[in-house]
């Protein structure tokens, strides 16, 4: 039988539809939403956003940059659909949330090749199956998950940032800039001088958080999504040396360069919505307003969507699967997205997208593909399936974003070695070479 079952229509799942559709073949992509919520997502579209509305860096020198023109190399039509519904965010892709989502389900519900299912999967299907059901799978799917790999699932948790109405900041405060000017001025910054900072420092490292239930106590935070109170905990200047960095952004109107910066990035087509940069949180609700009230620029400011606190899921992947995004264990059934430890928006619908190109293959007969180990996408899915994680025993696998780190390094003269502008160019320049050349073979 050529049909395939997808469950889960969020990033990964909704471009690995996209991917078999095209390739002629039928597809049923199951959604529990908006039927059954998540807790995290607010609507029922496809490729809903959920914790932020960028996907990172666009320039080919930056690891995530470089896997969104792999992609685009590859036939992306996630990637393509996010550029259509773009806002200005200075160097980085960053989506106006509700058009793309939209513009997505349309794409799918137009498809004839394609079967939008509003209802819960609970078990594995037999048959050729996507499993791309995110971090949030429900409970009684996870239990199945849970049956099929004969192992625990591991957990962490992933927190969301505020949105807040742009008419309601101060932007005789305020200014707009992107860092090192780099792009359009597209982020609004709110500044700090260290007695401001240090008064927010304050408030933040004593404010109430939302109580975790005692199994979720267990979980782990993923560093690359660290809630802002966790960070600030690490140390009084930590917050200054990440989210809050103040170099490179300096206010023309004043020319002072500032003790701490707050950013907030447009979050909306519309332009009325901006969400607070690096500002995931786990607070309770009164506090997060006292807390963003302290801000200078948000003394007023009209908080849309408060931050929020969830579990998230993921497979033991070394175990499980094939670089191909395949089980091991079971032909024609593939997992895509975050429920495999790949962390990122970029990431999932890159997953989705091999998942639906080798699915596609396996019906077709023909061989299934694994990315070369110099591309992004294919260092990044031989990583997560690596077996040789297994026999390190102080190895513990958690989600991994696109880096640089999994590439094969490149050989720089010594005077260079230090030159990581130059290396990263490299980098790049092969992994392009080296897809161009793998695609046409």
């Amino acid at each position: 039988m050529n049909e395939v079952i997808i469950i889960g229509a969020g990033l990964a799942g909704s471009e690995a539809a996209l991917q078999l559709s095209k390739r002629g073949i039928k597809v049923k992509l199951y959604e529990m939403r908006p039927e059954k919520t998540t807790g995290a997502h607010v609507g029922g579209d496809c490729a809903e956003f959920v914790c932020s509305n960028s996907l990172g860096s666009s320039d080919i020198t930056n690891a995530s940059g470089l896997l969104k023109k792999e992609m685009e190399l590859l036939g992306g039509e996630l990637i393509r659909i996010a550029i259509e519904n773009s806002v200005p965010a200075g160097n980085a892709l960053a989506i106006a949330r509700e058009d793309f989502s939209k513009a997505v389900t349309k794409r799918i519900q137009e498809d004839p090749n394609i079967e939008l299912i509003r209802e819960e999967i609970v078990k594995i299907p037999d048959g050729n199956v996507i499993l791309a059901s995110g971090p949030l799978t429900s409970n009684s799917l996870a239990e199945s998950i849970k049956s099929f790999t004969q192992s625990e699932h591991l957990h962490f948790f992933d927190a969301i940032a505020p949105i807040v109405e742009v008419d309601s900041i101060n932007f005789e405060k305020a200014f707009w800039a992107s860092r090192y000017d780099k792009g359009e001025a597209s982020y609004i910054n709110c500044p700090m001088n260290k007695e401001e900072y240090e008064k927010f420092y304050n408030i933040l490292i004593n404010a109430p958080r939302i109580e975790q239930h005692e199994v979720d106590k267990k979980s782990r935070f993923f560093e690359s999504c660290l809630p802002v109170e966790v960070l600030a905990s690490r140390g009084v200047d930590t917050l200054r040396f990440g989210p809050m960095k103040p170099v490179g952004l300096v206010d023309k109107r004043t020319g002072i360069e500032n003790y701490a910066v707050v950013q907030l990035r447009q979050d909306n087509s519309a332009k009325t919505l901006f969400n607070l940069v690096g500002f995931q949180t786990n607070l309770k609700w009164g506090a997060q307003k006292e807390l963003l009230q302290s801000i200078p620029g948000l003394e007023n400011v009209n908080i849309v969507r408060y931050g929020v606190m969830h579990r998230n899921t993921f497979i033991n992947s070394p175990k499980i699967l094939n670089p191909t995004m395949e089980a091991r264990d079971r032909q024609g059934l593939f997992f895509a997205g975050q429920l495999t430890g790949t962390e990122g928006y970029t990431e999932s619908i890159a997953t989705g997208m091999l998942a639906g190109i080798n699915m596609a293959k396996r019906i077709l007969g023909e061989e299934l593909i694994i990315l070369p180990e110099e591309c992004i996408l294919g260092a990044l899915t031989r990583y997560i399936s690596d077996e040789r994680h297994l026999e390190d025993s102080k190895f513990s696998f958690q989600p991994i974003n696109s880096n640089w780190a999994l590439v094969p390094p490149v050989e720089l003269p010594k005077k260079e070695r230090k030159n990581k502008k130059l290396k990263n160019e490299l980098l790049a320049k092969r992994s392009l070479e080296v897809l161009e050349i793998f695609l046409t073979v």
